[in-house]
């Protein structure tokens, strides 16, 4: 750390200081500052050190530290004013309103100091000549603090009448600051309304839009904005994460988040701030904390989680019940200091009814990972007779109701049955078709349950309900991969089914079982049969003779109704399985269309989806798109998770194929949910959480984009999603953070997405990101690694024969090499290379289009080269070199029209762009005329012009209207200039 000996020294030290993270660190290096400024024997040096340890203060944990500097300037200013600059003057008076503020939010600064403190402040801002405005804000706030509404009301009025001067606080403080009073009165719509400007980024601070974001969340989901709601919490989350001094805007995000049914992600957003929990330095930001970690410390409680162990305070681990009174405990002893000092209740209401807020959305889903709790299972529990025993009678009739209809859940009803049957002695009959439902559940593990249904609807006297249990036994090793067997099975079982039918001795419904078994067994068999035809037409027989059977005769009958449409879609199935896809999804359609007939449109999803595929494949994507939307529908709340995912998964895909991302993004936010509760979130809740971040960057919503592909990267892996996935996702965040402005993140994004492309046998990919990292190295201020990526970008080009993009490296890299220190050889060099590429190719190209584009960059290339000495010029205004860079800067950028010129009127606004610098060229050469004549050629260009030449609409006649103004003014600045 190098000493600090004058005041540039210092001055260069807490502009440093104040990059830096907000924290501890940074507060002790501006205690440091001072010091040394003590020592310059300087006042300005110790003024500016006070005012520099002030701010740090303020944008800290540690704002009770600042009325101790405070105090000492005001003192200095009443000794000395003579002392500070026009600058320290603004800053005196206007850090004013911070320790008001500050004052409000110390417990142990009684209120009659602050009111007098109020009163002095009027006074001095008076006497600066300052309006009352910020005065009558800070009025505002410390009646609101009270709880005081009349007086609140009055000081509102009063901040508004007053006229906005240089003291006023930020437009976006100012509006959080109005719009916060209007959400605390129950005005939300008018609350927003005033939030508006800031969270569209209309107006900005250092804390906005990061406060009005966190504050509106609790109004748009009181509104029932639940999107806006969702997308505020994503943006806000990410801008107060790394903020220090921001805890109560933090705490407005766990709030949502318990108030939303993203518990889970509360206790990650308590995980990553543990300071949080004990840092005094504000205390009213840890009541508002301490207050929102009861609250959904609370929510875990009432969701059988009160044992869950979760973040706390450092020293001891915590459940959820245990944080839960501590938190109230800590927030109602801070709130009661409060109140005690303002000599009302109000502080305490607050914070209790904002422990008891309920939730206002069950479940919002984010899109970022964050499975729901699961509380302990409940043990379920059987409906009960008026003795208190379970109403065995009444489960049966329903469990046959349900099963008699193929509605959903019947398996389960079956299963209360038997738990309510335990002990009791049942009829044959009974306790075959729990035996029968129990194995349905099993699946391939209930071949052997199957077989002992069979051997009790035997006792009951039933042969054909027995046949069919152990054709559905059969059919269950066929699942588990014995298909010969178990076509050999099924095979006599149809015999004898059949024999039993002619003879009258079953009836249609068990004898469609068997058929439908068999035929079933044999599709299967299919499916291992690798095309082969004579299987294939076994199968088809097999299903084509469950229609014959069954088809027309079904009557009432749901169960038979539903082999029809069963039958129809394993047609559809085989037809695939031939090749036969348009008949194929024709099958599919029409079985899908008979369940839904038949009053069972959940038994259509699978069929839909399928069809959807196969429209997929063929390339009728509407068909696709109404299939998978017609799936989600006739699923319903019988549609299980993972499903539900795949479905919403997949026609985000279609949708956003058709450039609607809006609805694709609803989609893949949907698949993201129901994949997290799936218990898929790694596999493919990452795939979704991908595309949905895909999906809001094609929107703009940057920060909202950025979020989710955070949250997405983790469980994205080579070996799961492939390295395209992975590579993907980099390089669309690091066009989000180049978007938001985190450019060295940008750059470590897309360095790491280029180090996997490197491996790739094509090439253009890892070009494309070595490229992109550059630009963000440069605009993140680190030359050299900018450098390095362009020339390793510039190499790829070369190696892929693209001159364009070997050209462009060339050029960003003369720019950077400008910025260094004698650094404009090696940018001169730099340009020429790429004005010779760019001829060289010239000569090569195979075909006009292909000519008239690489005349385009050369073009480009000169009237950048001119750019690039004109600049260097600019700034060696003093060296006598100047005027040869300029005569050097004017030879490039005359060679520019003349290739543009070369090129006609297709390149006519690229022409008189350079036209028009040339021109100004020749003015800083002090020749007029020649500039004259450049400007005049520029409006002969556009003499009479209609906007028909290259025109696109408003933009192009937006260009002409430029070009002929600069035209103007040029001739204006000449011809007025004495000579």
């Amino acid at each position: 750390m190098s000493e600090i000996t004058d005041l540039d020294a210092l001055r260069e030290a807490m502009a440093e200081n104040s990059g830096q993270p907000e924290g501890p660190a940074r507060n002790t290096r501006a205690e440091e500052l001072l010091t040394a400024a003590e020592k310059l024997n300087v006042p300005l040096a110790v003024i500016e050190a006070l005012g520099h340890q002030l701010k740090v203060y303020n944008y800290s944990s540690e704002k009770g530290k600042m009325f101790v500097p405070f105090a000492r300037l005001l003192r200095m200013w009443d000794e000395r004013p003579e002392d500070f600059d026009a600058y320290e003057t603004h800053s005196l008076h206007w850090v004013f309103k911070w320790v008001s503020a500050g004052m409000l939010d110390q417990p142990h600064i009684p209120l009659a100091s602050i009111e007098k403190w109020l009163g002095e402040m009027e006074h001095r801002y008076r006497l600066a000549g300052h309006s009352e405005r910020a005065v009558r804000s800070a009025a505002h706030s410390v009646a609101a603090h009270v709880g005081d509404v009349a007086r609140a009301e009055r000081a509102y009025a009063a901040w508004l009448a007053a006229d906005r001067d240089a003291m006023a606080d930020c437009h976006a403080c100012e509006l959080h600051g109005q719009g916060w009073w209007q959400a605390e009165q129950g005005r939300d719509a008018e609350a927003l309304e005033l939030w508006r400007p800031v969270l569209e980024g209309e107006y900005t601070c250092a804390h906005e839009p990061h406060t009005s974001l966190a504050s509106c969340l609790v109004p748009l989901l009181r509104l029932g904005r639940l999107d806006e709601a969702r997308a505020c919490h994503l943006r806000g989350f990410r801008l107060v994460r790394a903020m220090e001094s921001m805890r109560g805007a933090y705490a407005d995000h766990v709030e949502f988040c318990a108030l939303t049914g993203n518990e889970a992600r509360g206790l990650e957003l308590l995980a990553e701030r543990p300071a949080y929990f004990t840092d005094d330095g504000q205390p009213r930001s840890r009541l508002d904390f301490m207050t929102v970690v009861a609250l959904l410390m609370d929510r875990l409680t009432v969701l059988g989680l009160g044992d869950r162990q979760v973040p706390g305070p450092a020293g001891r681990e915590w459940t959820a019940r245990e944080l839960a009174a501590h938190a109230r405990e800590e927030a109602l002893a801070l709130a009661a200091r409060f109140d005690e000092r303002n000599g009302t209740a109000h502080v305490s209401e607050r914070a209790r009814a904002r422990m008891a807020r309920q939730p206002l959305v069950e479940r919002l889903p984010l899109g970022v990972r964050s499975a729901r709790p699961i509380p302990p299972p409940v043990p379920a529990t059987a409906p009960a007779a008026v003795t208190g025993q379970p109403d065995l009678p009444a489960l049966l009739a329903e469990a046959r109701r349900l099963s008699d209809h193929l509605r959903p859940n019947a398996v389960e009803a079956w299963a209360a049955a038997a738990e309510a049957a335990e002990g009791v002695e049942l009829d044959p009959r009974d306790r075959a078709e729990m035996a029968d439902h129990e194995a349905m559940a099993l699946g391939p593990e209930g071949a052997g349950l199957f077989e002992r249904a069979a051997a009790l609807y035997a006792e009951a006297g039933d042969p054909g309900e027995a046949l069919a249990a152990r054709a559905r036994g059969a059919y269950v090793r066929a699942l588990a991969g014995d298909v010969d067997d178990a076509a050999e099975a099924v095979t006599g079982l149809y015999d004898q089914v059949l024999a039993l039918y002619a003879a009258d001795g079953t009836g249609m419904r068990q004898t469609a079982s068997v058929v439908m078994s068999r035929a079933r067994i044999l599709t299967r068999r299919a499916h291992g049969g690798e095309g082969d035809r004579a299987v294939l037409a076994e199968a088809e027989a097999a299903v084509r003779e469950v229609l014959a059977l069954v088809d027309g005769r079904t009557g009432q009958d749901v169960r038979l109704a539903a082999r029809v449409a069963e039958a129809q879609a394993m047609l559809g199935e085989l037809a695939g399985l031939a090749g036969d896809l348009e008949t194929a999804a024709e099958l599919f359609a029409r079985g899908a269309a008979a369940f839904v007939a038949a009053g069972l449109p959940w038994f259509a999803v699978e069929y839909e989806a399928r069809l959807a595929s196969l429209a997929h494949h063929l390339g009728d994507v509407v068909e696709a798109e109404r299939a998978l939307r017609a799936a989600l529908e006739h699923g319903g709340a019988q549609l299980e998770a993972p499903g539900r995912a795949q479905l919403h998964l997949q026609l985000a895909e279609v949708v956003g194929g058709r450039g609607d991302a809006v609805e694709a993004a609803e989609h893949a936010l949907e698949a993201a949910h129901w994949a997290d509760e799936a218990g898929e979130s790694a596999t493919l809740g990452a795939w979704a959480r991908q595309q949905l971040g895909g999906f809001l960057l094609r929107q703009g919503r940057w920060a909202e984009a950025a979020e989710v592909l955070e949250a997405a990267l983790p469980d994205l892996t080579a070996e799961t999603h492939g390295d395209g996935a992975v590579v993907q996702t980099q390089w669309w965040l690091g066009d989000c953070l180049s978007e938001l402005g985190e450019h060295r993140a940008a750059a470590e994004r897309r360095l790491q997405a280029a180090e996997i492309a490197r491996h790739w046998p094509e090439q253009h990919d890892h070009a494309t990101l070595a490229h992109l990292a550059g630009e963000s190295l440069g605009q993140a201020g680190l030359p050299a690694e900018a450098d390095q990526a362009y020339a390793r970008a510039g190499d790829l080009w070369r190696a892929l024969g693209d001159t364009h993009g070997l050209i462009r490296s060339l050029r960003a890299r003369a720019w950077l090499a400008l910025r260094a220190q004698d650094g404009l050889d090696e940018a001169r060099g730099l340009m020429a290379e790429a004005v010779r590429e760019c001829e060289a190719a010239r000569e090569a190209v195979p075909d006009e289009e292909s000519r008239r584009q690489i005349v385009a960059e050369l073009g480009q290339t000169h009237g950048q080269f001119g750019d690039l000495l004109t600049r260097c010029a600019v700034e060696r205004a003093e060296d006598a070199s100047v005027r040869d860079l300029f005569e050097e800067a004017l030879t490039q950028v005359v060679r520019a029209v003349e290739v543009f010129a070369s090129l006609g009127d297709g390149a006519l606004h690229s022409r008189t762009g350079a036209e028009l610098a040339a021109g100004r060229l020749e003015a800083d050469l002090d020749r007029p005329a020649d500039a004259v004549a450049r400007a005049r050629a520029v409006l002969a260009a556009y003499e009479g012009y209609d906007g028909a030449v290259t025109g696109d609409g408003d933009g192009e006649a937006g260009t002409v209207r430029a070009r002929r103004a600069e035209a103007e003014q040029l001739l204006h600045l000449v011809t007025e200039r004495p000579h």
